[in-house]
């Protein structure tokens, strides 16, 4: 049995990476990660699949932008300048997908405004996409679909997020076993301007999300910001914020 040592220095290995973190760093984690029993494997990975208050993981890689596909599509492009809103969907010419994708698009504008770029990814293929793209929306398509879809065909940015479906490992030989379809769950990451995770929601291939309640968090986020208030249950643009202290939470309670 592996000692709870064994599993706090692979947290403390978890905590010193840099965020920008290179391919091999995942092959070492994968053969880490395989010498645990299955039970410790799926506590590494919850572990690991927690980013809120860390550092966005970084990558590199294909993409369709702008209905062109590109080879070097990055995260770190919009460090310092623009808050991401980065989505992960199963696969593309399926059911649920394209109606979060369209979505997102008919809310493109409101997200515009509060200077979010909102980034869709999955382990499909950047040809995949533009294929998809080109179906009209009444025939299952996402034509009209305007912003950026990442091509995780390496599986390496679903992992780094945490969102990668199946159980996987290394076998004695080094090779990538997998007991299930490697597809990305319904993930959503809300990034700020300097990179770090405010917001992550992770949901099972059949729930669709919300994108109203994407607008709303990163309303409260920037509220946050602005302000230096907390934002309470259900609260939405206009509304009443209130002070994190024992008067402000008694303030806004006697009045709500």
């Amino acid at each position: 049995m592996e000692s709870c040592g064994s599993i706090a220095r692979l947290q403390a290995r978890e905590r010193d990476c840099a965020c920008y973190r290179p391919k091999r760093w995942f092959l070492q984690c994968g053969l880490i990660r395989a010498a645990f029993t299955k039970t410790k494997t799926t506590l590494i990975n919850i572990i690991m699949s927690l980013l809120v208050g860390k550092n966005a993981p970084n990558f590199s890689a294909s993409a369709v932008v702008n209905g062109l596909p590109v080879d070097d599509f990055s995260l770190a492009q919009f460090l310092g300048k623009k808050y991401v809103v980065l989505f992960f969907y199963p696969k593309d010419f399926t059911f649920v997908c394209p109606t979060e994708l369209h979505a997102f698009q008919a809310q493109l504008p409101e997200f515009c405004k509060r200077n979010v770029e909102v980034v869709g990814c999955s382990t499909d293929t950047a040809e995949s996409h533009w294929g998809w793209l080109q179906i009209p929306k009444s025939h299952g398509g996402i034509q009209g679909v305007g912003y950026p879809l990442v091509a995780d065909v390496n599986k390496t940015i679903s992992s780094a997020y945490g969102v990668l479906n199946g159980e996987f490992g290394v076998d004695d030989e080094g090779n990538l076993t997998a007991t299930s379809e490697m597809i990305a769950y319904r993930g959503l990451f809300l990034i700020d301007l300097q990179g770090v995770v405010r917001h992550q929601l992770v949901n099972d291939l059949p729930l669709g999300r919300s994108v109203d309640e994407t607008l709303r968090i990163v309303d409260a986020l920037q509220y946050f910001e602005a302000h230096g208030e907390v934002c309470p249950a259900n609260w939405a643009a206009g509304k009443t914020a209130m002070k994190a202290s024992f008067d402000g939470v008694a303030s806004y309670l006697a009045q709500n």
